[in-house]
């Protein structure tokens, strides 16, 4: 659920995740549905719009295990299942492996630009494309077309800086990602691809593209959002050795090294 700012009146409210930086519209917990991952769990997720946020009061909550899209921050609040782990790499430790350098070397011909987020009908169409795949290849839920609005809200208007990463085959679109910038890590957002270049591992590329950016900019960590062991489509993200995983405690711990 994204909502946009421009709709409400700004409020100050109690709030879980509100420090002295930050100003939040509202919170509130979702009822229990039908967990995505997991179709055999329920899933509850709580929500907290924020009217203001900087990006070094994001990045706080991000290593307790926060998400955003656009002004909406998130994360798992379910009552019976702590299956969703948080994951991040360390981006000095990161060693990638033969699978993962094939992806690297197999996308040596696509051009990547770095830029602010906008949108457009070709990623308005890469996105409705690369869903109806998943729906049919991955047993994704049924998906509505990405309306130009809620695209913005999603992913063009953020609270702080968000990069958009385009991968282009010549001058065909081909992926499209958003990266959080942040002073000390850097969080993959959400990334889509084109299904008929699924063959590139375009996914795996634009990590490993992020890690190397990461590198360069003597980035401590790259989070990657949730991971859900039994869940194909974020398996992969434990691929990236070594990684971490937040545990019940709050507390980061090494995973698979």
């Amino acid at each position: 659920m994204l909502i946009r700012k421009s709709k409400w009146l700004f409020l100050t409210v109690s709030c879980p995740v509100t420090t002295h930086d930050m100003h939040a519209l509202f919170s509130f917990t979702t009822p229990a549905h039908e967990c995505a991952y997991l179709p055999e769990q329920t899933a509850r997720l709580e929500y907290t719009v924020a009217g203001e946020i900087s990006a070094a009061e994001f990045e706080i909550l991000l290593k307790r295990g926060w998400r955003h899209f656009g002004f909406s921050l998130f994360h798992p609040k379910c009552a019976h299942c702590s299956a969703c782990q948080s994951i991040r790499v360390p981006v000095a430790r990161f060693q990638p492996n033969r699978s993962q350098r094939r992806a690297w070397n197999a996308n040596g011909d696509v051009r990547v630009t770095i830029g602010p987020p906008s949108v457009s009908d070709a990623k308005l169409d890469l996105y409705d494309r690369f869903h109806a795949f998943q729906v049919g290849n991955k047993s994704w839920p049924e998906h509505a077309s990405k309306e130009e609005s809620s695209y913005v809200e999603s992913f063009v208007e953020n609270p702080f800086s968000v990069q958009e990463w385009c991968y282009y085959l010549g001058e065909k679109l081909v992926g499209v990602g958003y990266v959080d910038e942040l002073s000390d890590s850097m969080s993959a957002i959400y990334f889509f691809y084109d299904p008929d270049e699924r063959q590139r591992s375009l996914g795996t590329f634009n990590v490993l593209r992020i890690l190397a950016e990461a590198a360069q900019r003597g980035i401590s960590h790259l989070y990657l959002g949730y991971f859900v062991d039994g869940c194909q489509s974020l398996e992969y993200k434990a691929n990236f050795i070594p990684n971490q995983v937040m545990g019940p405690d709050g507390a980061w711990v090494d995973f698979r090294v």
